[in-house]
């Protein structure tokens, strides 16, 4: 049984072993004392009556009772930056720190110019970026705003849809003089394709029936959209990215201009930051952008039209 209700500082020092795996590089992240750390552990584990640790001569282990603790004391550090988020903000000035989460491709190349004129309006605002293809707990308040591929279902969540952004087949301009261009979707077959490694249902509703792109026919396969986005700009071979993104790099050629891949796509925050003037700021701000944005990427350049006419 407990004996006293424990600090938020022993469970912050738990979560570090957790994530490092040993007491020297928890106490680094933390910029503590290793002995220190030893101590926090030892209080945690006397205040809960349970072991957390196995300590042998080669270090640590985590007890069954420590990862089953973890996703409690995950949820008391989101809880934690969320109280020090609010704390920063001042509800009569556009001020304080707002956390963003969104997609690889989203956070890395399609958000930060929407930012950088963001931060020329609001220079008293810290903006957070985290980037993500797992889906951040609004609820529990992991981040504040969201951009998200699927409509949010949960009734306490803020949502803008801010339209669909197409994706289609690219290929660099190298590629092409070297392999040739397909002709037909079948062709695809017979090219180095850049696609995922694990399929996921999300994946499977976003393809149309009866496309050969699947994972038997890749020659390089990857769920980290950025490695793909840059294996395609590279010249590797033929893959799906963002129409938009295409467009500024001439080099890029789109393959059957005709064929539409629409993701549906939202901003969202959770409905009590309503009343935070950064947040919502943020969110007019982002969901504005990103509806200029999935405009033009779903609109064919000259050049398509062209190609979509012959």
């Amino acid at each position: 049984m407990a004996n006293h209700e424990p600090g938020w500082e022993l469970y912050r020092s738990f979560l570090a072993v957790m994530r490092e795996g040993s007491l020297s590089g928890a106490a680094r992240e933390l910029g503590m004392t290793q002995p220190s750390l030893g101590r926090h552990m030892r209080e945690l584990e006397d205040a809960l009556g349970v072991p957390l640790f196995a300590r042998s001569p080669q270090g640590l282990t985590p007890t069954d009772m420590a990862h089953a603790l973890l996703p409690h004391a995950q949820t008391m550090a989101s809880a934690s930056a969320a109280l020090r988020r609010a704390a920063t903000t001042q509800q009569d000035t556009v001020a304080g720190v707002v956390r963003v989460t969104a997609s690889e491709v989203i956070g890395a190349e399609v958000l930060p110019p929407m930012l950088a004129d963001f931060r020329q309006q609001h220079p008293g605002i810290v903006i957070e970026l985290s980037l993500s293809n797992q889906a951040e707990d609004l609820l529990r308040r992991d981040a504040d705003i969201a951009i998200r591929m699927v409509r949010p279902t949960q009734e306490a969540l803020v949502a803008r849809q801010v339209g669909n952004i197409a994706l289609g087949f690219h290929a660099h301009k190298r590629y092409i003089q070297a392999n040739g261009r397909p002709k037909s979707m079948a062709d695809l077959s017979k090219h180095a394709l850049i696609g995922f490694d694990r399929e996921t249902a999300y994946i499977r509703s976003m393809r149309p029936p009866g496309m050969p792109y699947t994972r038997e026919n890749f020659s390089l396969r990857t769920d980290n959209d950025m490695a793909a986005l840059s294996a395609i700009r590279a010249g590797f071979g033929i893959g799906v990215c963002q129409a938009g993104l295409a467009r500024r790099d001439p080099a890029l050629v789109r393959l059957f201009p005709e064929l539409a891949i629409n993701m549906d796509t939202w901003v969202v925050m959770h409905e009590d930051l309503r009343r935070s003037a950064p947040a919502r700021a943020l969110f007019s701000h982002l969901a504005e952008a990103l509806i200029g944005y999935a405009k033009l990427s779903s609109r064919p350049s000259a050049k398509q039209s062209a190609e979509i006419r012959r």
